[in-house]
């Protein structure tokens, strides 16, 4: 079942802040809220937002220097970051935060209809690395149980020491056990006893007195 895609909106501006989450529940987002660099930060560990959409200018920090602790944090990353500014800045701007790690960068004012272009861009990013990420784990326990397998199958090969009167197999500690056994403790196969016919021939012949 696919998860809700929750996303943590940064702004010391409360009717910014209110109107952007408004946008975002309107178009189906679970949304969290902060009002400084400290509060988004605590936000983030707390509750792993799937993204940030962050205001480039805070009352504490800027939001391109949380965006660099979030991007720079093994335990925060996997958040995808927004960096929007209220002002006209230059490309040299917008490229010192692409380089702290942002995944985009918006001006405002900006449309509605960009605005959740952008975020639901983010999301179909967002849940195609998670899905390869799955894909990989799944594929990493599949390779550890291979390997597991394959080292059961080893223990069968190699030099087996078998008494050539009883046929009984001596393991590592030095008991001897008969073959059934042995096989039942290094594989997981069950055994079905029968006769072969020329065993079979041969109990017959001692059955009649041959």
């Amino acid at each position: 079942m696919t998860h809700a895609f929750k996303v943590l909106v940064t702004d010391d501006d409360p009717i910014v802040l209110e109107l952007t989450s408004s946008l975002l529940r309107q178009a189906g987002y679970e949304v969290l809220q902060a009002t400084t660099g400290q509060e988004c930060l605590e936000t983030v560990r707390t509750h792993h937002p799937d993204l940030i959409i962050l205001d480039v200018m805070l009352p504490d920090v800027t939001g391109t220097d949380i965006c660099r602790k979030v991007k720079n944090d093994p335990g925060l990353q996997g958040s995808f970051v927004i960096l929007l500014s209220g002002v006209h800045i230059s490309s040299n701007q917008q490229a010192e935060g692409l380089s702290a790690g942002a995944d985009g960068y918006l001006v405002k004012p900006v449309s509605r209809k960009e605005f959740i272009a952008r975020v639901q861009a983010m999301e179909r990013i967002k849940r195609a690395e998670d899905a390869l990420r799955e894909t990989k784990k799944e594929q990493e326990t599949t390779i550890q149980e291979l390997r597991k397998a394959l080292e059961e199958i080893k223990t069968l090969r190699g030099l087996i020491p078998i008494c050539a009167w009883c046929k009984r197999i001596r393991d590592d500690a030095g008991y001897w056990d008969e073959l059934e056994v042995y096989l039942g403790k290094h594989c997981e196969a069950t055994f079905s006893h029968g006769l072969c016919p020329r065993c079979r021939e041969e109990v017959e012949k001692g059955m009649k007195g041959e």
